[in-house]
């Protein structure tokens, strides 16, 4: 079969066409980030190697020295990457180089806004790998074979990066892969060995696989006679002969992993690189731990906040969890048992002693050490965030408008640090009039009135409609500060967040109001009047309302509207139902209560009002507006207007 004949065409997954652009224009400011992902990429080539060789050390081929090599050829514009790692076979090749395995990348594309400055940070966080070699090629070889397999199953892969790849079988004597820039014309200056160390250095020292360049070669030296003047003073010195010494490979960088030196032996800069190489974002991060565990059970973590939310947080699909190692051997990416949930941005990785180099997910699952690396964690990151709150607030709110409703999924997740993470969380408020999410609960406490001994929030649909609800009118005249809640997830917050610091959290929304010795004697005195006053007008209403409210009562926290619904203490409340069927949840049928303004002119023209059926329109007309307001539709908006109209047009005659 002749060369040709062995050729296949293949066409780019669309999205690989559309990262290729973007990428080569959005990160053209950052080419050199090219070999620092590519050096990443076959470093992790040989960290997975190491790890399939504890089963089956064959496949090390007589060769168990791990490494990368880096290289350029001057003439003909090239630079080489090489690296004697697992290598690929050809399904790898269409799979890994053909096409992008991210869940949420149709969502990624759709949140790219065409600047070029903007985009390069989304482009960053999703991680462009073996593609960056296009920012500064036009033409890409990869030659490359999995270890294990027969030489003649090596795979030849080249591409110009514009909309397909050809893909060739070849003989390769030695597994891993070769991957050949050929260099643009004005991107010459990587075909230098100075400039390519540079970048190592600067990228790569903290890779724990060798990082090798070819020193130069030293031409051989002929053997020089001393040469003396007449007076016999020694003008040239001998010269011994010398043979000619070849270019050899030696290491460029420390190559030793970073996590196992002293955290005093590390530099910011060294723990920001190695954050870019395990999390494959380009942005700095917004902090970090690393620490070393002794005693019952040994580990060390490197762990990482980043400072910006990767664009596929909220994907149920999405892989999460740190790098794992056991005894510096690479084990698994995404080991998601030792992180939890709503700290699933967290990035970095576990080195453990006690864990057997065989593990499992399965094993980790329900292992005890894991159990206890997985609490050890969850408390430094908790702690992290503590320290950045109280020493940094604008840092911390940065962190928040990032992450914070993530965090918010917390306090259901985890019981054990429910205190501590309630303590992190922050809220918009009745105290500010934006909608920024600054209100800590310990801040809030610090400012109750004297006397109140609960912490009030409403939750809505969105901050404005949090900000003008009905329910707030009474806590506006008394000055008392109200949370304002209005992210998708903060009804399931509070329901399982119920108390802090030992005080009461209380929806304002809900029935049986009470504001403590806030109220005075004057006030309970009064409400008692107007109770006795509308005694019979309530019990019309009721009739009325039979079959659409559980009860009708005298408001107290309405002060300028003339009537709201409240859910029952015990019924779910209008924004959990909502947050329920918007998962496809089976939602309970549950009666609101309905409450009247007794000081609201519209509510003593009702009560005066002596033709029933009118006045069964204008209580139902109350109610729905009410409902609207609270819940955001009507079961029968058609009917509502209907009525309206009637009500109107009887008012203009």
């Amino acid at each position: 079969m002749s060369e040709a004949n062995q050729v296949e065409t293949h066409g780019f997954q669309t999205e690989v066409k559309q990262l290729l652009q973007l990428m080569i224009h959005s990160l053209y400011s950052n080419k050199e980030i090219f070999l620092r992902e590519l050096v990443s990429n076959a470093a992790d080539a040989a960290d997975k190697l190491r790890f399939k060789a504890l089963s089956d050390d064959s496949l090390y081929e007589n060769d168990g020295e791990l490494r990368v090599r880096v290289s350029c050829d001057k003439e003909n514009n090239t630079v080489t990457i090489s690296d004697n790692g697992i290598g690929m076979n050809q399904q790898d090749v269409i799979e890994h180089l053909g096409t992008i395995a991210k869940s949420g990348t149709a969502e990624f594309f759709s949140k790219l806004s065409g600047d070029q400055a903007a985009d390069s940070q989304l482009i960053g966080q999703f991680g462009v790998g073996f593609y960056s070699a296009f920012i500064v090629a036009d033409k890409v070889t990869v030659r490359t074979r999995k270890a294990g397999d027969d030489a003649s199953n090596g795979v030849e892969w080249v591409s110009a990066g514009e909309g397909e790849f050809t893909t060739a079988k070849i003989d390769k004597s030695t597994r891993g892969t070769d991957i050949i820039l050929h260099l643009k014309e004005e991107e010459k200056e990587y075909a230098d060995d100075w400039r390519l160390k540079s970048i190592v250095t600067k990228y790569s020292d903290h890779i724990s696989v060798s990082v090798e360049m070819l020193t130069p070669e030293v031409p051989a030296v002929e053997a020089v006679a001393e040469v003396t003047d007449a007076e016999g003073n020694v003008t040239s010195p001998a010269v011994e002969a010398k043979d000619a010494v070849p270019a050899l490979w030696e290491a460029v960088n420390k190559a030793t992993a970073l996590w196992t030196r002293e955290k005093s032996e590390v530099s910011d800069d060294e723990y920001k690189e190695f954050y870019k190489h395990v999390s494959h974002d380009f942005g700095d991060p917004l902090l970090w731990e690393h620490n070393k565990v002794e005693g019952k059970t040994e580990y060390t973590s490197l762990l990482y906040v980043p400072t910006k939310a990767p664009f596929d947080m909220y994907n149920r699909e999405k892989q999460h969890g740190l790098k794992l190692f056991v005894q510096r051997v690479f084990i698994m990416d995404d080991a998601e048992q030792f992180m939890p949930t709503y700290l699933r941005f967290v990035k970095g990785l576990l080195d453990s002693n006690d864990l057997p180099l065989n593990v499992s997910r399965e094993i980790l699952q329900d292992n005890k050490i894991t159990q206890a690396i997985r609490k050890g964690c969850t408390k430094r990151v908790l702690k992290m965030l503590e320290k950045l709150g109280k020493k940094d607030a604008e840092k911390y709110q940065g962190f928040w408008d990032e992450f914070g409703q993530v965090l918010k999924e917390g306090p259901a997740e985890d019981h054990a640090n429910k205190e501590q993470i309630a303590g992190l969380l922050r809220f918009a408020s009745t105290n500010e009039d934006t909608a920024t999410q600054n209100v800590s609960l310990a801040s809030y406490i610090e400012r109750m009135k004297e006397g109140q001994n609960k912490i009030y929030y409403v939750v809505a649909d969105s901050f404005e409609a949090a900000k003008n609800s009905p329910h707030l009118e009474v806590f506006r005249k008394k000055g008392i500060e109200v949370l304002l809640m209005s992210d998708r997830i903060d009804e399931w917050l509070v329901s399982h967040l119920t108390e802090f610091d030992g005080k009461q959290l209380q929806s304002v929304t809900r029935g049986g109001l009470d504001l403590g010795n806030m109220d005075d004697a004057e006030t309970k005195e009064a409400q008692e009047k107007l109770e006795k006053e509308y005694d019979s007008v309530v019990k019309r209403i009721k009739d009325s309302l039979a079959g659409k409210a559980k009860d009708v009562k005298l408001s107290q926290r309405l002060t300028d509207s003339p009537a709201c619904i409240v859910a029952d203490e015990n019924d779910m409340s209008s924004q959990m139902a909502k947050l329920m069927a918007s998962v496809g949840q089976e939602v309970p049928e549950s009666l609101p209560i309905f409450e009247i303004n007794g000081e609201h002119e519209l509510i003593k023209h009702i009560a005066d009002e002596q033709d029933d059926d009118k006045f069964g329109q204008w209580v139902n007309v109350l109610f729905e507006q009410a409902t609207l307001a609270e819940r955001g539709s009507l079961k029968d908006p058609a009917s509502f207007v209907t009525r309206l109209n009637k009500l109107m047009l009887s008012l203009t005659k």
